[in-house]
């Protein structure tokens, strides 16, 4: 079978300013000019794999990236391919935002609230647990796997690529999934 090409987003705003002590509190961080060059840079590495299936996260960033990179290419928006939530910038907004923002795409399939939902830490921010993360990315697998658009490219998250591969990318790295 084909691979599946998973590719992180280009730099967020949260990824330029965090510093690993504490929570920056940019919500769904969109890309920074640093990310939207890396992300039109990535289109003339994907050009030769013949991608004809995008998927995307619905977090801002992974959507930028993925429209920069496969500007011409139909996307389906999956909130299973969301980043581990454990930041601000992993908090989505609603379907009518996104779709003010990105009015040429699809929402109506997304839940009023797609990202995960639980208690809240001291900065008023839920945080996924781990176990919950990885039967999300157990179920993603399987989907992927069964996915019937081949070539396909999924434009998603650092932890959600590690929790598929064991691989942990920069910004921009494609990592092939064995299909």
């Amino acid at each position: 079978m084909s691979k599946i090409h998973l590719i992180r987003h280009g730099q967020s705003e949260f990824n330029a300013a965090y510093t690993g002590n504490g929570d920056v509190m940019i919500f769904d961080a969109p890309l920074t000019e640093r990310g939207h060059t890396q992300a039109k840079a990535t289109r003339h590495r994907v050009a030769d794999l013949g991608i004809e299936t995008v998927i995307c996260s619905p977090l801002t960033r992974a959507i930028q990236t993925a429209r920069h990179i496969f500007p011409s290419t139909a996307m389906h928006v999956h909130p299973e391919t969301r980043e581990h939530l454990a930041h601000s910038c992993d908090v989505g907004v609603p379907p009518a935002q996104l779709q003010a923002t990105f009015p040429d795409m699809e929402f109506d399939h997304l839940p009023e609230v797609w990202w995960h939902q639980g208690p809240l830490n001291a900065l008023g921010i839920p945080v996924e647990p781990w176990d919950v993360f990885d039967a999300r990315i157990a179920r993603l697998k399987a989907e992927l796997h069964a996915w019937k658009g081949r070539p396909l490219a999924v434009v998603c998250h650092g932890h959600v690529i590690r929790g598929l591969t064991g691989i942990t990318p920069d910004n921009c790295d494609i990592v092939e999934l064995e299909a």
